[in-house]
């Protein structure tokens, strides 16, 4: 089915056009026309699925712009996946101006605030973050008409469910609430039946269960053995792009060192890192500037990394779903790929509750065939160096937006009409040419589409605005 058939936007279509998306997903055919409708709906779906898309495309078709508060609230378990999802928003919504704020825990208030201050569509959180703004009154919800509880289960298992009952109380009437889950359990269908209202049930199929996507298989050690298998076995394999799970966060610094020692691309995610490392790493293993990432299962969740060849299970996880889950990284929208467990001699309990689970013993293969493997120069210098990451589709949306830098902002009382005007002032620009603005107390961002960033830049250098020169330029890139 094409997304034509939906008779969206034009301004999304076109967007949707530039991220390569051409035939609608099983998730995306049946939710997209509900919530479009305003019906609840509760979306039983596996990740990778394209279930993202399946409610940001209908948000944003159904946002006002002119309208100054939020008007969508999506709730996440993580802020790795609130950062994915507004990357979404920001791409499906580009030229139809929409902006998206995500708010969550380890950042600074005060920006938050900034953004919220300002025009704002959709917010994306976690739990903790997001009631701290309510209760504080910096989070207004009054004009809020969608609500989107994603990863629900996994708000479940972190314990996070008091919260979203808590927040949920501070919603207006006559709103259309969506909930998404990998699984349904008792606790989850509870909520749905205290807060939502003849709800749509979407059951997703997949075509193909994440363990026949994934090749998985374990091998048999002792503990202490763990460190020097695994060099050896990266040194077999060769991943093109591998996560490796440890269940600590000292077990993740222990194999991301000994692998760094050996001069590996690797590096690690755990949730007791600073934010901005822990985000750059994210960032440079999805870009491909790291082979290698070792990870707790903060990572395990929601976070769409594409082309991840090898999952290596260092640790076993205490819970069967989360092995699925760590499974689900790779084999990514029904490509395949390879996951390996090492099991030590404490993991009897968990194999077995794990072949239970599946309905299927896990294949277990000679540790012999990796131990006789060399550990050379030659292959250590194979992981050692970045991967050709294919094209990034968002390439084509952002590589007709530019973002400038105006040395104005509160403090002058810029505003964001003054800097419409100044633009719309410019021959051949109009205000369907003017993206996202974000003012600040003494700077200002302006995003311009359709390739006319040059013309604007240009133009503003000799143009004053609201009777002030001020230095306009380039916004320098995100790495």
């Amino acid at each position: 089915m094409k997304f034509e058939a939906f008779q969206l936007d034009t301004a999304i279509l076109e967007a949707l056009n530039k991220l390569g998306y051409d035939e609608t997903m099983p998730v995306q055919e049946q939710v997209i026309p509900l919530i479009l409708e305003g019906k609840d709906v509760i979306v039983k779906s596996k990740t990778g699925s394209g279930k993202t898309a399946s409610f940001a495309i209908p948000i944003i078709e159904k946002i006002i712009w002119e309208e100054r508060d939020p008007q969508c609230l999506i709730l996440t378990p993580t802020r790795e996946l609130a950062l994915q999802i507004k990357e979404e928003f920001d791409n499906i919504g580009a030229y139809k101006r929409v902006k998206t704020t995500a708010v969550f825990g380890k950042q600074p208030y005060r920006f938050q605030v900034q953004d919220l201050k300002q025009r704002c569509h959709v917010v994306v959180g976690t739990p903790g973050r997001v009631l701290d703004h309510l209760q504080r009154g910096t989070l207004k919800l009054e004009k809020i008409k969608t609500f989107i509880l994603d990863e629900a289960d996994e708000m479940l298992n972190m314990g996070f469910i008091d919260s979203v009952k808590e927040i949920m109380e501070y919603f207006p009437g006559n709103l259309t609430t969506c909930l998404f889950s990998a699984t349904y359990p008792q606790a989850i269908q509870n909520l749905a039946k205290e807060f939502m209202k003849d709800a749509k049930m979407v059951e997703i199929q997949s075509h193909h269960a994440v363990t026949e996507l994934v090749t998985h298989y374990a091998y048999r050690m002792k503990e202490h053995e763990k460190l020097e298998f695994l060099l050896k076995l990266l040194c077999k394999e060769q991943p093109t792009s591998c996560i490796i799970f440890a269940k600590t966060q000292e077990h993740v610094k222990e194999v991301c060192d000994a692998l760094y020692e050996r001069d590996l691309s690797v590096d690690k995610i755990h949730g007791g890192m600073l934010q901005e490392d822990r985000m750059e790493n994210l960032k440079d293993f999805k870009k491909g500037k790291l082979r290698i990432l070792v990870a707790t299962d903060v990572a395990a969740r929601g976070i769409d990394i594409k082309e991840v060849s090898h999952i290596i299970n260092y640790d076993m996880p205490n819970q069967s779903e989360t092995y699925v889950h760590r499974l689900g990284r790779s084999g990514r929208v029904n490509a395949s790929g390879t996951a390996i467990s090492l099991l030590s001699q404490y993991d009897g309990e968990r194999v077995r509750l794990l072949e239970e689970f599946l309905g299927e013993p896990l294949t277990i293969k000679d540790k012999k065939e990796v131990e006789m493997q060399e550990v050379t120069e030659k292959l250590l210098q194979g992981l050692r160096q970045p991967i050709e990451i294919k094209e990034d589709k968002a390439k084509e949306i952002r590589k007709d937006t530019m973002k400038l830098y105006l040395n104005g902002g509160k403090s002058k009382k810029l505003r964001a009409g003054d800097i419409v005007g100044a633009i719309c002032e410019i021959e051949g620009v109009t205000g369907d040419d003017i993206g996202v603005i974000q003012i600040q107390e003494r700077q200002s961002y302006v995003d311009i589409l359709h390739g006319k960033g040059n013309l604007v830049l240009k133009a503003l250098q000799k143009k004053t605005i609201k009777g002030k020169q001020l230095k306009v330029q380039k916004a320098k890139e995100e790495s």
